[in-house]
């Protein structure tokens, strides 16, 4: 290590591998798919007793209500599972939030359960495979330590944090997005847990938004062969409609609309359609230019095919740009990295994740401050295992010297 501080130098010295990687193991083998209620309960549970290391309140919140689309057309609720946030010195000055996830994208039925050594073994370490490994049980392993870190040093008094690990991040924060950018208000900067970009340690720096939405057509039926003119297919206009929004497709803005449910027999005009279709846009105009361009082909398309058509969603993941509070938060932690030989670049990326909602709030963030490991959302996904505490030690290093500086 660098250029560190005594004082630096004996609360880096508590984190401990052994016992991350202990944890991270547990964690990993609770199924906590997204729509796992009971899996999210437990590890909402586990995430309790892991987090009352820390000096601070530690609550358990309800879901937000969340509608969805169903197949038919018809508008339902959809169940999400608690989330955990942590209060550490809510009247401190300077102020983080921190954020992580519980669930993951394997569902209860996932044939990846377990944990196999790549390379290495429990004793040296190396690589480990398992769900949730990298993304991001082992995060939130990296999120603690570096707490507990913060705690152990004569700086912990000059700063406070909100902590929250929600329950449906990788379904797109629906049912948490209002208790995030609430936590987000005011924070001096903010540091979120998903993996390196890169195994290499490569963190993502701008990062593009997303927008989901569901279209419903409803049109008339009526049989194909005596009065075709009667009817009005939603088909045919959902089709029209998915060929038209490709096309919007260009340089900063992928478009990709992705199913149409509905139809009828074959001797019956369909009078019911759903277009599925996502939006990637990598500017805020961008997405200004796909909003736009979506709600007047709503309109078009309703009045050429002579039919209805709603459309349900929303840009619910803002792209994140790098402004320059952000870059000096990037250059923070690049010094920091330095001080502990590492070597911290960072590259945009077209993934989305809760870095962009808390960008979106004014506030300056890092949303791959957790382990270095790579395959995520596959059964090939892998913790390179050494990471935990040598992200553990940036993530507190980082901190401690906010603390120090009274902000960025």
């Amino acid at each position: 290590m660098k250029q560190l501080s005594p004082a630096e130098t004996s609360a880096l010295s508590i984190i401990n591998n052994d016992h991350m990687l202990a944890q991270t193991q547990t964690w990993a083998l609770i199924n906590s798919g997204s729509r796992n209620l009971d899996g999210l309960a437990k590890m909402a549970e586990a995430l309790r007793e892991a987090f009352s290391v820390l000096p601070g309140d530690i609550v358990l919140h309800d879901p937000a209500k969340v509608d969805a689309v169903r197949g038919d057309g018809s508008i339902a609720e959809i169940a999400h599972g608690q989330h955990l946030t942590v209060s550490v010195r809510p009247e401190a000055p300077v102020r983080l939030i921190l954020t992580g996830h519980m669930d993951t994208v394997f569902p209860i039925d996932s044939d990846f359960q377990t944990l196999t050594w790549l390379e290495g073994d429990e004793k040296q370490g190396g690589v480990l495979g398992g769900p949730g490994l990298a993304d991001m049980k082992g995060g939130i392993s990296v999120m603690i330590a570096a707490l507990q870190a913060l705690e152990a040093s004569k700086y912990a008094s000059n700063l406070g944090y909100d902590i929250l690990i929600n329950s449906d991040e990788e379904v797109g924060s629906p049912s948490s997005a209002a208790l995030i950018a609430k936590l987000a208000a005011g924070k001096t900067a903010a540091l979120t847990y998903e993996p390196a970009a890169l195994p290499d340690g490569t963190l993502a720096g701008a990062r593009g938004g997303s927008g989901n939405f569901s279209i419903i057509f409803s049109g008339k039926s009526a049989h194909a062969g005596r009065n075709p003119q009667d009817g009005r297919n939603a088909i045919v206009a959902a089709s029209d409609m998915a060929v038209q929004l490709k096309a919007l497709t260009r340089d900063g803005l992928s478009v990709n609309p992705a199913k149409i449910e509905g139809g009828a027999a074959n001797n019956v005009v369909p009078d019911h359609a759903i277009l599925r279709v996502n939006f990637r846009p990598k500017s805020l105009a961008m997405q200004a230019l796909a909003q736009n361009a979506l709600d007047a082909l709503i309109a078009d398309i309703a009045k050429t095919h002579n039919l209805d058509v709603h459309c349900h969603g929303s840009f619910g993941r803002p792209p994140k740009e790098i402004d320059g509070q952000a870059g000096k938060l990037f250059e923070l932690v690049k010094k920091c990295g330095s001080d502990l030989g590492l070597d911290i670049g960072w590259k945009s990326t077209g993934g989305v994740c809760d870095g962009n909602n808390i960008a979106a709030c004014g506030v300056p963030v890092v949303d791959t401050m957790g382990v270095r490991g790579g395959s995520i959302h596959s059964a090939d996904e892998f913790l390179i295992t050494d990471s935990l505490s040598e992200r553990a030690r940036l993530s507190a290093l980082t901190i401690m010297r906010i603390a120090q500086k009274g902000g960025l």
